[in-house]
């Protein structure tokens, strides 16, 4: 018996085990052709978790429910859906169906944390609700490679929430 990358398999006199190994191991995990493709997902996804956090930590350091990990999460989820169909070679048109359906999906999130109580004009959640859409079109900005969009975009929208959030409780 081979062992080879914490497998083991069995070998043949003229390789068979190695050569079947070599190919599940390119099918399943050849997505990326080089490492120039490797680093740019990594560079994207990590970009999201960047851009996501500094809006999640803000909230988070506010005390709110959703904060750090969710924004963070919700920021590389976005990212990823775009970025494998593009990777895949998927038409731009029909990536649009792609980020469409993020958006529905970040939307029932949104929903979730809106609560409206009893009375009519006591409704908490929208700019949680409105805050995790606009990290999930971050994401999406960092998925098709738009990371100076997704930087200037994060920052207007940390601006938003903490300098705007601080100018009105001063009222």
């Amino acid at each position: 018996m081979g062992h080879r990358h914490g497998l083991y398999l069995r070998s043949s006199r003229n390789g068979e085990g190695d050569a079947a190994l070599s190919t599940v191991m390119r099918s399943e995990f050849g997505d990326l052709g080089n490492v120039e493709e490797a680093v740019q997902v990594g560079v994207r996804l990590l970009l999201a978790a960047a851009v996501g956090g500094l809006l999640g930590y803000d909230r988070e350091r506010r005390g709110k429910v959703a904060g750090l990990r969710t924004y963070m999460l919700v920021c590389m989820g976005a990212a990823l859906f775009v970025m494998v169909p593009s990777i895949a070679g998927m038409a731009l048109a029909d990536l649009s169906r792609v980020i469409g359906a993020v958006v529905t999906g970040i939307c029932f999130l949104g929903a979730g944390a809106i609560i409206k109580h009893r009375a009519e004009e006591d409704v908490t959640g929208l700019t949680t609700a409105a805050s995790i859409w606009m990290t999930a079109a971050l994401g999406v900005a960092c998925g098709l490679g738009r990371g100076l969009t997704a930087i200037v975009s994060a920052l207007l929208a940390w601006m938003v929430l903490s300098l705007l959030s601080r100018a009105m409780s001063d009222r």
